[in-house]
């Protein structure tokens, strides 16, 4: 290091030094790829300001908690939305698990074709997560999600070494777990709310999540309560509003 490095250093503020640090270590986090990439954003609508830059990491490992049947599936259903955007660039993902409950053709209505989905079926979580593990070293891959109650700190680290080096997006969901403690970028729980319909027309309407975002590195994590509808989040009340049929003006 030159002498005038070291003084520039020496003269750097404590935020100045904190800035730079951080700048070095998100790169390794899972936000590389948005920051300098022509790969386009997820659009996270409220959720944004909780990740640092607003942006998604992607090429990182995330993991879902859930304590039953309903919030599996609205945990399910939240990560297709999220899919789309992250499977433009190499359009497939990777499903594994041992009690497939995906229904397919449903995933259409995330903007996802059900081809570019691989589903996987183990029944030992030993082998799901040796396969998960496996997978997320293929970087023609966009995403690989693995279905584990069970996840070591040791296991988590060895899963997010592999996608700094492959930048593939890792998504775990786990039911019931007893062991917290691991080396994932973000920690999210998901559970199902009342659907909004379209301007009150009957079905089912557009689906709603309550969610938790309880860890996520150098962010701030929060909850909020929001939609997937015109192919993005959205806060609930928002959606109410936009799908309104709009008054004519009198007079």
């Amino acid at each position: 290091m030159s002498y005038s490095q070291k003084s520039s250093y020496m003269h750097e503020s404590k935020a100045d030094i904190i800035a730079r640090l951080q700048k070095q270590i998100m790169p390794l986090q899972g936000f590389k790829n948005m920051l300098h990439d022509a790969m386009p954003g997820i659009e996270l609508g409220p959720m944004k300001n909780a990740f640092p830059h607003g942006l998604f990491p992607s090429g990182a490992i995330h993991e879902f908690f859930c304590a039953g049947p309903e919030e599996a599936a609205a945990t399910s259903g939240f990560i297709a939305a999220l899919l789309a955007a992250l499977m433009q660039r190499s359009g497939v993902a990777i499903w594994i698990g041992s009690n497939r409950t995906i229904f397919p053709p449903a995933l259409v209505s995330f903007g996802i074709a059900a081809d570019k989905i691989i589903f996987i079926d183990l029944q030992n979580e030993r082998d799901v997560l040796w396969a998960m593990e496996e997978a997320l070293k293929c970087d023609g891959i966009a995403v690989v999600i693995g279905e584990m109650q069970e996840l070591g700190f040791t296991a988590s680290r060895r899963l997010q070494l592999a996608v700094e080096q492959s930048r593939v997006t890792g998504f775990i969901i786990r039911r019931n777990p007893h062991n917290l403690s691991t080396a994932c970028v973000a920690r999210w729980k998901i559970s199902p709310l009342q659907s909004v319909s379209a301007a009150d027309l009957p079905g089912v309407g557009f689906p709603c999540w309550n969610v938790e975002l309880l860890k996520i590195r150098n962010g701030k994590p929060g909850n909020w309560h929001v939609a997937w509808a015109v192919d993005r989040f959205r806060y609930i009340s928002a959606v109410s509003a936009l799908m309104q049929p709009q008054q004519k003006k009198t007079g």
